[in-house]
């Protein structure tokens, strides 16, 4: 699930490189992924093999930290943008986790060489830098996505129906990793005169806390998931519009040419970066609106008690085939020419303003056909 969450997150970033949100979102993402390979014992013996041993056991509790403390600082940025609180919640969140990450360091560096590669099932608990570093660590945790799941809160509170679910997900994964954390640093406690006793405690916990960070995951996809969606959904209806728009523009263009910029041929790079469906519909209606405006005066010399602004498309439609016949191929720069306001809709919205258009549009082709 990290990795594709990553992979998703990452390709969004090559589209919107300067979008510093979803830079954040991507680094915590590959943080959170990076911490739980450092996890799989097989990378333990291959890091401690090629370094000394109890340095994986630091790195990855310290890239797990650092992934969810950048996940905090993407819900900060959202909620509270560059306000001088937000400068403030970062310092101190940052202060912390500098102090936790030199504890932890300098706990292992305390840790006899021959007890470093210590778990929590470790017999050795009573030692003093083995269980500084349990509970230094842990609290940390308990911390971070207490603090973590506050922010989340806050954002599902302000956010749409369908994103909010998606973050309410996240509060309850969340949730589930803070008491995991807390069962861990109980069950270190209590492993102190105990050295090997409730292993069944530790098993059960930590598949808690792998369930409890999918839950995490699946909330990010989720919300992710929906504004994919609805981002694909705008891209279809700006495509389908704009191909309704069509045998008006190509009217409007036909008389005047020099209403489109000619513009070089995107490169494939530049295609994936940048889905161009939103910027060729808006680029679209407003050529269609300014060929409206240059061929207005001609409009209102067929048709010059019509009212060009709120009558029936089909009407617009052959009055504007009309004008167009009557339009010279070249016009007179000293001939003053007046605009008239033409397909205006009855609402003040760009929703409406796409519909009359569009209207004028069909029953053009209506008339071609």
């Amino acid at each position: 699930m990290l990795i594709i969450g990553s992979l998703w997150k990452f390709v969004d970033l090559v589209r919107a490189p300067h979008d510093r949100l979803l830079r954040t979102l991507v680094s915590c993402l590959l943080l959170l992924l990076v911490g739980e390979i450092l996890s799989f014992p097989q990378m333990i013996r291959a890091v401690d093999g090629l370094t000394a041993v109890g340095v994986d056991k630091v790195a990855y509790n310290a890239v797990h930290m650092i992934g969810v403390y950048v996940l905090v600082l993407f819900f900060l940025s959202s909620v509270l943008g560059a306000s001088a609180e937000y400068r403030r919640q970062l310092n101190v969140n940052t202060a912390l986790l500098v102090v936790v990450l030199i504890s932890l360091a300098t706990c292992m560096i305390a840790t006899p060489a021959s007890m470093r590669a210590h778990t929590l099932s470790t017999p050795h608990m009573a030692q003093p830098a083995i269980m500084s570093f349990y509970v230094i660590g842990n609290l940390y945790y308990i911390y971070v996505y207490l603090t973590a799941k506050l922010w989340v809160s806050r954002c599902a509170r302000m956010a749409s129906r369908h994103l909010a679910l998606g973050l309410w997900t996240m509060v309850v994964g969340l949730f589930g990793l803070m008491i995991a954390a807390v069962n861990r640093l109980i069950w270190a406690f209590q492993r102190i005169g105990e050295p090997g006793s409730r292993e069944a405690f530790r098993i059960m916990n930590s598949s808690m806390t792998d369930w409890a960070l999918s839950i995490v995951l699946i909330g990010i996809c989720y919300s992710a998931s929906v504004q994919m969606f609805l981002c694909w959904k705008s891209a279809l209806h700006h495509r389908r519009m704009y191909s309704e728009l069509t045998p008006l523009w190509s009217a409007l263009v036909a008389a005047y040419p020099d209403l489109v910029l000619n513009r070089p041929e995107a490169s494939m790079w530049s295609r994936v970066r940048r889905p161009r469906a939103h910027e060729r519909f808006y680029r679209r209606l407003i050529e269609c609106r300014d060929g409206l405006v240059r061929l207005s005066p001609y409009l209102t010399r067929v048709a010059p008690h019509a009212d060009l602004a709120h009558g029936p498309p089909e009407q617009t439609a052959k009055y504007i085939t009309e004008a167009l016949a009557l339009q010279p191929a070249t016009e007179d720069p000293e001939m003053a020419l007046f605009a008239a306001r033409v397909a205006l809709p009855h609402t003040n919205d760009l929703g409406a303003d796409v519909g009359a258009l569009i209207s004028i549009s069909h029953a053009l082709r209506g008339r071609a056909s």
